[in-house]
């Protein structure tokens, strides 16, 4: 290849979470989020009941309370970025930084003092920000009194805080994300929505009501951000997860449609401003019916300006699933396909799905579309190398590189795409199972699952060759 198939301005970087790399849990006038009483994560390895988990308080094993001290550590860690030619850096506001109950009328200066600081630093470097409003880190007291958005309450909660943050950030931000991966409710409803009911008490009314009071507040989040800043560039985040009918029984394929249309009833609201039909027949057969306020149809109606997801794996799916391997760490369940290799957490490598994803959602909504992470969790292991302590990460590199050649590849079917983040570009916390060992990033963070290391920074082999990928515009890829 003599020419590159990205974008001229395509928008490389990384992506991170608050809750997982910040730390200074109880600095500066922050409260308490969900994250902060998790120690073993929000995810178990078995979904169930998650409230054995949850406590009242901050527990000190809980890794995500100190994470990987960016709110200290920020200039070093953005300097690294810039080092490697970022262009754009997703990461979250922790709402229970800027309102630390989270139902407050006047917000906490001092954490709007930070991230004002930390957009400046990227602005030195000339990254743009990419900001998730809500990443898994729904302020406590909103999960405790009101149980989070199974609540209608929350949305003016989050009405009050986004304005604030759209306001103060409007001339510094662009790029705006309302929720992440807000599809992940229906399975993890402590963690990504804020919701005290213990999981297996939960029922389906009230957790697809919940799904609606954040649609709705997400659509309301783009109604005022258009309001106040019309070149902002809103984007909902999906967590998007392919699935292949595990036999050519067209029972299986229709097993494989219905697991996707979970996800898509999500990005089909975001991006059409109404609920799908395939959705009405799930809520009639459960008995689910949806308290619409007088407004709700109209604020839905507040599309978004791009489609964002996360892509780590696929999965199969069949009539019959009790009759298959389920396959382990897929968050989402499915049926482990013998045609994929496993991470070391058991996820399913797949980079052709991440060519069928992008294929699928630019069909679906001929919207502009945004990779927001992706990546690959591995027990890495420090060595001395000639400019001292690196990881010879050659399998992550190896990962990168087939994925985003596949990116080339439905950049070439036509699909529109505005920039790719690869997960924890640095170390950090693991949101579904509090490790720090199960790392992603470009750089290697000293801090052990027990709590020791020094914390000082590394750059992995993969350092280099991302900082080739992006300063070639991804060529480097084909050579």
């Amino acid at each position: 290849m003599t020419q590159s198939v990205f974008p001229e301005n395509f928008l490389w970087g990384g992506a991170t979470a608050a809750n997982q790399f910040e730390g200074a849990y109880n600095l500066d006038g922050k409260g308490l989020s969900v994250q902060d009483v998790t120690p073993q994560g929000g995810m178990p390895a078995t979904i169930g009941d998650l409230d054995p988990l949850i406590t009242d308080e901050p527990t000190p094993d809980n890794l995500k309370l100190e994470g990987i001290d960016f709110y200290h550590r920020y200039k070093e860690d953005i300097a690294l970025f810039a080092e490697m030619g970022f262009k754009v850096f997703r990461l979250s506001i922790a709402w229970s930084r800027i309102f630390p109950k989270g139902d407050e009328k006047e917000p906490n200066e001092a954490g709007l003092q930070f991230y004002d600081k930390v957009f400046d630093e990227l602005a030195k470097y000339n990254i743009e920000p990419l900001v998730t409003l809500s990443h898994y880190e729904t302020p406590l007291h909103l999960a405790r009194t009101y149980n989070g958005w199974a609540s209608r309450q929350l949305i003016g909660f989050y009405e009050r805080y986004v304005r604030t943050v759209f306001n103060r950030y409007k001339d510094k931000v662009k790029y705006w994300l309302t929720f992440n991966e807000v599809n992940s409710v229906l399975h993890g409803p402590f963690m990504s929505g804020g919701i005290a009911t213990p999981f297996a008490e939960l029922s389906k009314q009230d957790l697809y009501q919940a799904v609606h009071h954040e649609l709705v507040a997400s659509a309301l989040a783009t109604k005022i951000g258009h309001e106040i800043n019309p070149d902002f560039k809103i984007g909902c985040m999906v967590l998007a997860m392919p699935a292949y009918g595990y036999t050519a029984n067209p029972l299986d394929q229709l097993a494989a449609r219905e697991f996707e249309n979970q996800n898509y009833l999500f990005s089909d609201i975001h991006a059409r401003g109404k609920y799908p039909n395939y959705i009405k027949r799930y809520f009639e057969e459960n008995n689910i019916s949806i308290v619409f306020a007088p407004e709700d149809e109209a604020i839905l109606k507040n599309t978004v300006d791009f489609i964002s997801f996360s892509y780590y794996m696929s999965v199969a799916q069949a009539h019959n699933p009790e009759d298959y391997e389920t396959g382990r760490g897929n968050i989402m369940g499915g049926i482990k396909n013998p045609y994929l290799e496993s991470s070391e957490w058991g996820w399913q490598i797949d980079p052709v799905g991440l060519r069928l994803v992008l294929n699928d959602f630019y069909d679906r909504y001929q919207l502009p579309l945004f990779i927001v992470e992706n990546g690959l969790g591995a027990k890495d292991v420090l060595v001395d190398g000639p400019d001292g302590p690196t990881v010879e990460d050659d399998y992550r590199i190896d990962y990168l590189k087939k994925h985003l050649q596949q990116v080339g590849e439905a950049l070439k079917d036509g699909v529109e795409l505005w920039g790719y983040t690869t997960w924890g570009p640095i170390d950090l916390v693991s949101a579904s199972t509090a490790q720090l060992s199960k790392r992603y990033g470009f750089i290697y963070v000293d801090r052990n699952d027990d709590g020791t290391g020094s914390l000082a920074r590394y750059k992995k082999k993969s350092f280099d060759w991302y900082k080739k990928v992006i300063a070639t515009n991804g060529e480097s890829l084909y050579h």
